[in-house]
């Protein structure tokens, strides 16, 4: 994107993007708050400018694609103008001063951005940290490529294409929607491969590293990861195809042995146990694995077997008790992402890829499915109270559909978590029902004995409130999420006998004090819930019916502060101040969003220091008032 910009402005490419990585003996230091503020305060001086520039640049970008797409008509020859130099002509059509503007522009958001991407680890090889345990990553849900290996006549196009995390799936969407949607919708039925497709999740670093060219999801921790030492040899990638069940993941691709094997491997070849790093619907996926690999006829490795192998278990954003978008993206195809949509978008989006047909690739996909939230109304609330609710709060959380006024003798009412979960299963198709009944609970286990029991069903292994952590006194486990950004808590729907079959939608057209376009936003992420990601780790796993061994718990929350610069909260995602003994760091702003954290510098710093053998010297970080509505929720040690 840099390259397409220099070339844009009449640049020279063979400045670097980026400065030079230092000298072993040079000094590194993070960019300091100071500048990067010094640099946001003229960023926002040039702020009306810019938007003027921004707003010529996509006028333009309008004509070019209007041009596109008459000359799919015929109507303007579009190669005619390529041969004409038309990009090379664009400097002489604009004026001037917008090309000072941009180039300003540019050189401002170099400054801002032109950091090494080592630097976290640079700095922390100075303070003599290496590495010393095996990492094994487990990404989160929709981040892992999806590559097509079928050789039917019907795949042959897409033949070693990924059909999703790439251009390849935007341009099989756009070109060929119903030949997309076979291929990465699943066996309704069988929840398995449809018959003549065969999708299959990337494998390797370049697996989850980058979702699209130019959106890093993993990189930077990769990056900093090799800077203290680690190469393929001592690190890998879990990549799985997050489409299906867990008991499917295992049922078809083998993923659990085959994750238990690298955990073998690692530690007989480094003699070290290993770190395992999850992120998102990754730490459900461990989480289910720790279950797994204990129970006789499954993993057949014994109560012992994590206390053996893994040192330590990085739980980033995750979603342990399910993600709350995730239920209206299966109940009615929507989120607050489509919510919040413009009239005029929401038409484009309804006339590609209606709700009907959204809902149904979701549920065609029972991996997602795996995200409902956990817990119930002891959790969650019920229709007057929730634990999260705040003083003064119009409507309470605990009422998470709510239908603000209906003739219809049909209408269900206002529905707690619960209720929600029937209502969707109810009304939804058998197959549906089947695939969710097979796969998943989300009650609450309120005894020892409860727990021993759920230890042989595997439909509670991804439910930390129906089963227990290992019995792995010397294991450690690091909670690290996001907080302060406004996240989906409840929805307000209204009936619409033609939508879909369920006959129900979010009411977009509802906006009233905590309502936005149907949507009730809390306290999270962005994506998840500050309940999912901080529960079990300031409160639940601190309980002996669900931590029997005494497992080692520290959460460190990070709030939400991004660089306004920056889109994803600044590529010099800032430490925020870390109490580890003689480590000293910098403060910079930072972004505490669900996928962008783990480009923060805090972030990387912690993962790097735990994985280098220093994960005893991070103290907890409690910014949230997370620890006040854990001791609401209607869970207790002594039942």
């Amino acid at each position: 994107m840099s390259s397409l910009r220099r070339r844009f402005l009449g640049e020279s490419s063979a400045e670097p993007s980026r400065d030079v990585t230092p000298e072993k003996d040079e000094e590194v230091r993070l960019i300091p708050l100071s500048k990067l503020r010094n640099l946001t305060l003229k960023t926002h001086k040039r702020s009306k400018r810019r938007n003027g520039l921004i707003f010529f640049l996509g006028g333009l970008f309008g004509l070019l694609v209007a041009a596109f797409f008459a000359n799919q008509q015929d109507v303007v020859n579009l190669n005619a103008l390529i041969d004409m130099n038309f990009y090379e002509s664009l400097l002489d059509i604009i004026p001037s001063g917008i090309v000072k503007e941009a180039k300003d522009l540019q050189q401002h958001e170099r400054d801002a951005t032109n950091y090494d991407s080592f630097s976290v680890g640079l700095h922390l090889q100075s303070q003599g940290v290496r590495a010393l345990h095996p990492v094994i990553m487990v990404p989160g849900v929709i981040s892992t490529g999806l590559e097509s290996w079928g050789t039917e006549p019907g795949s042959r196009q897409y033949f070693r294409k990924r059909l999703w995390g790439s251009w390849s799936m935007m341009r099989a969407l756009i070109m060929d929607k119903a030949s997309w949607k076979r291929h990465v919708m699943l066996d309704k039925v069988t929840g398995l491969d449809p018959p003549h497709i065969k999708l299959r999740a990337a494998q390797g670093f370049d697996a989850a590293d980058f979702f699209i060219t130019g959106y890093w999801i993993w990189n930077k921790i990769l990056e900093n990861l090799a800077t203290i030492g680690y190469d393929p040899l001592n690190s890998f990638t879990a990549a799985y195809d997050w489409r299906l069940s867990y008991i499917n993941l295992e049922k078809r691709d083998k993923y659990f042995t085959r994750l238990k094997s690298y955990i073998e491997l690692a530690l007989a070849t480094s003699d070290t146990k290993v770190v395992l790093v999850s992120h998102s619907m990754g730490s459900q996926v461990l989480y289910f694995f720790f279950q797994w690999i204990e129970a006789p006829g499954h993993g057949n490795g014994g109560p012992d077997w994590v206390d053996k192998h893994v040192d330590s278990w990085i739980n980033i954003s995750g979603c342990m008790l399910g993600a709350l978008k995730g239920y209206p993206a299966v109940l009615s195809g929507e989120m607050k992402d489509t919510a919040q949509l413009n009239a005029f978008a929401v038409y484009g989006l309804e006339k590609f890829l209606a709700r009907e047909e959204r809902a149904e690739i979701f549920r065609a996909m029972p991996g997602i499915s795996s995200m409902l939230p956990i817990g119930g109304n002891a959790i969650w609330g019920n229709k007057t109270w929730a634990p999260d609710d705040l003083p003064g709060q119009a409507v309470s959380f605990g009422t998470f559909i709510n239908f603000k006024e209906s003739n219809s003798t049909q209408s269900p009412g206002n529905l707690t978590v619960e209720e929600s979960l029937k209502y969707l299963l109810t009304n939804s198709d058998s197959w549906y029902q089947d695939q969710i009944h097979n796969s998943y609970s989300h009650g609450v286990a309120h005894t020892t004995a409860e727990i021993e029991d759920n230890l042989k069903d595997p439909r509670k292994w991804i439910n930390p409130l129906e089963t227990r952590l290992p019995l792995a006194p010397h294991l450690k486990i690091y909670c690290f999420y996001g907080i302060g950004k406004a996240t989906e808590r409840s929805y307000f729907y209204r009936e619409e006998p033609q939508a879909s079959a369920l006959n129900v939608t979010i009411d977009t057209g509802f906006s009233k004090g905590e309502v936005d376009h149907g949507v009730i936003l809390a306290e999270g992420d962005g994506t998840v819930s500050l309940l999912s990601t901080g529960y079990m780790c300031a409160k639940g796993w601190r309980m002996k019916r669900y931590n029997p061994a005494g497992v080692q718990i520290k959460t460190y929350e990070m709030p939400h502060e991004p660089d306004r610069f920056s889109p994803r909260g600044g590529p010099n995602t800032g430490m925020t101040s870390l109490t580890i003994l003689a480590f000293q760091t910098v403060i910079n702003e930072a972004s505490g969003d669900h996928v962008d954290i783990l480009g923060r510098s805090s972030l990387n710093d912690l993962v790097l220091r735990v994985a280098g053998g220093k994960g005893d010297q991070i103290e907890e970080n409690f910014v949230s008032n997370i620890r006040e509505y854990a001791e609401k929720v209607k869970i207790y040690d002594d039942e």
